[in-house]
This record gives C-alpha cells, sequence and structure tokens, in this order.
C-alpha cells in the first residue's frame, strides 16, 4: 500500500514540476524579469545581469527533476534537491504573499497565473509531499538507462526549446499584447470586476492630541477647534477591478501622447518594439527598417531608448516608451508587430520579422 502511495505522490509531483518547468520554458524572459522585481526589491541590482541564465538554469532543472522523481533515478540526490529547491520557492512566495511588495511569484508562469495565496499554499503542500518520500520506500520503474535516456531528453528539450523562443517568441502568448488582441479593450477594466472600496480616513489635532476618524464617524462636537492635518485613503477591501494593460502609451520625441491617434489609424501600420540598443543582431534591424522604408504602409520605431531609436530611424519614426511595457509586449529585442487600428494583426521577433510585411501592390 506504501509503495502505491509513493507511486503515485511521486508522479503527482513529478508530473507539477514537469508543467511547472514547461510553462515556463515557453517564456524564459519572463521568469528572467520576475526574478529582477525580486532583486530590485532586496537592492540586489548586481544580479540584473544574470538573471536570464538563472531563469533558464531553474527551467532545465525543473522539467528534469521531475523526470528524474517519476523515473526513480537517483533518488536521494533528487529528493534532497527538490527539497532544497520548494523551501526556496516556499520562500519566495510566503514574501511575496506576507510583504505584498511583489504581486505574483510567476511560479507557473503567465500562462497559469495564480495568485500569491494560491502560490504559497501550493508550495506549502509540495513541500510536505516532498518530505514524505524521505519515509516512504520506493522501487524505480525503470532501469537506469532507460531513465538516463528520458533525463537527457527532457534536459535538451528543454534546453533547446529556451534557445529557440529567445530568438523567435514564445510558442504559446499568454501576454495581453498577443496575436488577435485589441490594445484599447485591453486597456479597459473587465466587465463586473470589482473596485477596491477605499475609506477616507482624517487626522486632526485638538489640544495637542492626534485624533483619527474616518467619514462615517466625525466627533459629535466637531467645530473650529479641530486643527486639519491631513488625510489618507485606506484601502479597506481589496478588489480585482485592473485592465489587462494599464501603462501602454506612445509618446513622440516633443512629448506629444500620441497613443489614442495611432490605435484609431484605419489601415495598416507596423510597430517596431526595441527596449534598447542591446538588439540581438543590428544588421538586420537596420535591414529591417530598410525594408519597413520601403513600403507604402507607415511604420514607427517605438523604444525606451530615445538615442538607440535615432540611431536606427529617422526622429518622423521614434516613438517612445516604457522599458516594462516594451519588455512585456516583446520578449526579443527587438518585436515588429503588424497593427489595423488597435488590433494587433501579427508579431514577429527580429529574425522572421520580414516575413510579417505587407509587400507593396
Amino acid at each position: 500500500m506504501l509503495q502505491v502511495l509513493n507511486i503515485a505522490l511521486r508522479w503527482l509531483v513529478g508530473l507539477l514540476f514537469i508543467v511547472s518547468g514547461l510553462v515556463k520554458v515557453n517564456d524564459p524572459a519572463g521568469l528572467s524579469y520576475k526574478m529582477q522585481e525580486f532583486f530590485e526589491v532586496w537592492g540586489w541590482h548586481g544580479l540584473h545581469d544574470h538573471t536570464l541564465w538563472l531563469a533558464i538554469v531553474m527551467n532545465i532543472f525543473e522539467v528534469v527533476a521531475g523526470v528524474a522523481l517519476i523515473t526513480g533515478w537517483q533518488q536521494k540526490i533528487f529528493n534532497w534537491l527538490l527539497l532544497l529547491l520548494i523551501i526556496v520557492f516556499t520562500f519566495l512566495t510566503g514574501y511575496a504573499l506576507f510583504s505584498g511588495k511583489i504581486k505574483t511569484c510567476g511560479c507557473f508562469g503567465d500562462c497559469l497565473p495564480l495568485t500569491p495565496v494560491m502560490s504559497f499554499g501550493k508550495d506549502i503542500v509540495l513541500l510536505g509531499l516532498i518530505l514524505l518520500f524521505f519515509k516512504i520506500p520506493y522501487t524505480s520503474p525503470c532501469q537506469p538507462r532507460k531513465s538516463i535516456m528520458f533525463i537527457a531528453l527532457a534536459l535538451v528539450f528543454s534546453a533547446w526549446a529556451q534557445v529557440f523562443v529567445l530568438k523567435h517568441l514564445p510558442f504559446v502568448d499568454c501576454l495581453p499584447y498577443k496575436k488577435g488582441n485589441n490594445i484599447l479593450e485591453q486597456l479597459q477594466i473587465p466587465v463586473g470586476a470589482v473596485r477596491d472600496s477605499i475609506s477616507i480616513v482624517y487626522r486632526y489635532q485638538k489640544n495637542s492630541k492626534e485624533l483619527r476618524f474616518d467619514a462615517d464617524h466625525f466627533p459629535a462636537d466637531f467645530d473650529s477647534s479641530y486643527v486639519f492635518v491631513d488625510r489618507k485613503d485606506v484601502v479597506v477591501r481589496k478588489g480585482n477591478a485592473i485592465a489587462p494593460i494599464s501603462d501602454f502609451s506612445l509618446i513622440t520625441l516633443n512629448n506629444t501622447d500620441t497613443t489614442d491617434a495611432l490605435l484609431q489609424h484605419q489601415g495598416t501600420y507596423y510597430l517596431l518594439l526595441m527596449k534598447d540598443a542591446e538588439v540581438t543582431d543590428p544588421q538586420a534591424l537596420s535591414a529591417l527598417i530598410q525594408t519597413l522604408t520601403g513600403t507604402d504602409q507607415p511604420w514607427w520605431l517605438v523604444t525606451a531608448d530615445a538615442e538607440a531609436g535615432l540611431r536606427y530611424a529617422g526622429s518622423a519614426h521614434v516613438l517612445k516608451a516604457d522599458a516594462t511595457v516594451i519588455k512585456t509586449a516583446a520578449r526579443v529585442n527587438p518585436t515588429l508587430f503588424k497593427m489595423k487600428g488597435a488590433v494587433i494583426e501579427g508579431k514577429r521577433a527580429l529574425a522572421d520579422a520580414t516575413s510579417l510585411i505587407q509587400p507593396n501592390p
């Protein structure tokens, strides 16, 4: 009976780690940005340049560890490695939950978003299950050669897949800037969403004493003897009235907001999103801009680094945008968007962008 229970638990935990790893393999840049968010809060700015490699290695390890757990290869070693990993994950999800400084931990990436409470609860359960592996005996269902073969395949696939998506964009786009989405609609709060419940708390002084009260509990003797100090909005009940996209704006070099005007453009146009000058292939980028210039459709290079943008395109074609917006919309630097009004008709990373451009008739 214990043996059957152990097998069932190892399959359950192993599959969870495999799914978690594969979801993040689909978008290693997303995990890299989440790591940077944690490091930013902790003041570890020096690690920013290493987060992508850390993300790639962690994703590979999750998939490999899940396969090793199911096949039973090197059980004792992977039991300890998984225990160490889940302790780290539990700390991170606990920090996100109890500090309130991180909105989500990114445990299952953007394709399977979890609230901080769900993430922390999941890790507590997994921690308990992994501890059980040290108590319940387990017999490997695979011969060592087969186990090594499965693990090697998991390692090679998860490594290759991440190299691929870092050049060609994620296999599955789970972000609000995916193909087919209307950016103007994504800027709206979803129908039926509940807004935050806010209470205004006033602070007054009277007879050298500080008093606090809300609008429904003013003192019965309130008069000019109460000296106003300040007021503060306090969230009584947190709502979920958050738009999928909240900070998208396109600014000209003259600091004019052209977002609405551009998104209401009736014809086809292109937005080439480039976060900064660290592009994957500068020569390919120059060739792409030449191709865009030779079309009849208007185009703009959208960047957080206006100086770098001017080096590739004339001032008439450069728009400024927030770097975080560009990182979210374009996982590969740069990425070309084919737009019609506010609708994203297509998006391609630099390596495939030429195929997206509509030729002149």
